[in-house]
């Protein structure tokens, strides 16, 4: 198994990791907690009854991007997997670390947002939802990395292929 492809496979663990951290932290309630309760981007819940959460602006843009970001992670995901099982073209591994940066993007815009919002609150504590978004952070933007060294080794290969060498 070369660079290209060792690359291509830890992108796709990475993508599969990040996958299942947006979609837990989005669709979980415990984004932050207080002595009432917890809460999350849909529903809180106060001494053991969960209502919905009236719409406010900061928590629909954070809930938004959340969706988008696990959208464009799934999309990446598939598109790493056809890169994976088809050898894809140079085109496809380009727009693979554009679609995860792409999600990083959204999830950094959506954890900043919520935030600010609630970083002034004295008595709210962010809890293991909020912080497993965070860690989906990195790992999206890594399996990004992961999809572009591997475009770039595509290319230089091809760059070089008709070159005769001599070793």
């Amino acid at each position: 198994m070369g660079v290209k492809r060792s690359l291509q496979s830890g992108g796709t663990v990475l993508s599969v990791l990040a996958n299942v951290l947006i979609v837990l932290s989005t669709a979980t309630n415990y984004w932050s907690r207080n002595s009432e309760g917890h809460s999350g981007l849909w529903q809180e819940c106060k001494l053991g009854v969960c209502n919905s959460i009236p719409c406010e602006t900061m928590l629909a843009m954070t809930g938004a991007c959340m969706v988008l970001a696990a959208g464009s992670g799934f999309v990446g995901m598939s598109m790493g997997l056809c890169i994976l099982c088809h050898r894809g073209d140079s085109q496809r591994g380009r727009a693979t670390s554009i679609t995860f940066f792409l999600s990083g993007l959204l999830l950094l815009i959506a954890l900043i947002g919520y935030s600010v919002k609630n970083a002034w609150k004295s008595d709210l504590f962010f809890s293991w939802s909020y912080f497993s978004g965070w860690l989906a952070l990195p790992f999206s933007i890594l399996t990004g990395f992961c999809f572009l060294l591997a475009d770039m080794i595509v290319q230089g290969t091809d760059a070089i292929s008709g070159f005769p060498v001599c070793l």
